[in-house]
């Protein structure tokens, strides 16, 4: 079991490192294009290869797509519930507590401990995740949506292609196959390394409002998402993705969103860097919880 477990975590703290030592050493790594490449072109052609051709019932992904939503409206009432009797900023914070970061780590865990088909249900998790990102997300920092802009992005567009292929049964044509998959076989380490990266430049303040409200995010992450999963009935990858995804610590998105719209980004950094940490040290226990025994 431990060495399974090493398996699962060693390519996270592997690609995520080289990309901090690369950011650390000052060499060349341009997120203005890694980004955007990664995002419209390598993540859909996960999408693509990923979910396409997987035997899963419609059904499930249904139940999946359910229990996410619920998950995230209970991230929203318990966060903001304590951000108000804290008195702490909701606007700066509320968006770091609802919204894990499923991309850059949750999708490559959800690949590593249950294969292709976590990677599916874990696209799902990050679609529904992004689709409440780009709206609630940025209404609550900014009072305004951006959703409209969400709605251009090719990820949207290749869940629902990868979803119509997956439910009538049609088998994609093998040329098309090879090459969504060779395209999405750079998003992981992309991801990885942008996270390594993104995670060098960023800085500690205010470190016991900034633990506390770390410690917050992963420990109602795991309960919520296990309380979920056992509301729905949720087993196998199904359930450990949902847990797994929920669990996962602030998403460097919301550092983005309160440097955009001026909510204390620093703090928000902090966050970012501080619950990623605590991630990594329990994630042997979040994958025990998990995995199959």
């Amino acid at each position: 079991m431990w060495y399974e477990l090493f398996s699962i975590i060693a390519p996270l703290f592997v690609c995520a490192g080289l990309g901090f030592g690369w950011a650390r050493r000052k060499l060349p790594f341009d997120t203005q294009m890694i980004t955007p490449l990664t995002m419209n072109i390598a993540v859909p052609c996960l999408i693509l290869a990923s979910v396409s051709t997987l035997p899963v019932d419609p059904r499930a992904f249904g139940e999946l797509v359910a229990a996410v939503i619920v998950v995230l409206a209970c991230f929203m009432a318990i966060g903001a519930l304590t951000l108000v009797l804290t008195g702490y900023p909701v606007r700066t914070f509320l968006p770091a507590l609802m919204f894990p970061n499923v991309g850059n780590m949750g999708l490559p865990l959800c690949l590593f401990a249950f294969g292709d088909i976590g990677l599916a249900f874990g696209m799902a998790w990050y679609v529904i995740a992004a689709v409440a990102n780009f709206s609630i997300g940025i209404w609550i920092a900014s009072g305004s949506s951006a959703l409209g802009s969400f709605f251009k992005s090719p990820i949207l567009y290749a869940l629902a292609i990868a979803f119509g292929f997956m439910t009538t049964g049609i088998e994609p044509p093998k040329w098309f196959l090879n090459t969504v998959r060779l395209l999405g076989n750079m998003g992981i380490p992309l991801m990885l390394l942008a996270l390594g990266v993104s995670l060098s430049s960023l800085k500690i303040v205010g470190l016991r409002r900034t633990l506390a409200l770390s410690v917050l995010r992963l420990g109602m992450g795991f309960a919520v998402g296990y309380g979920v999963a056992e509301l729905f009935g949720l087993t196998g990858p199904a359930r450990g993705v949902l847990i797994l995804d929920s669990a996962m610590p602030v998403a460097v998105f919301n550092y983005m969103l309160a440097e955009r719209y001026g909510r204390d980004p620093s703090e928000v950094a902090s966050m970012v860097v501080v619950s990623t940490t605590l991630a990594f040290l329990t994630l042997p226990l979040l994958l025990l919880a998990v995995l199959p025994s």
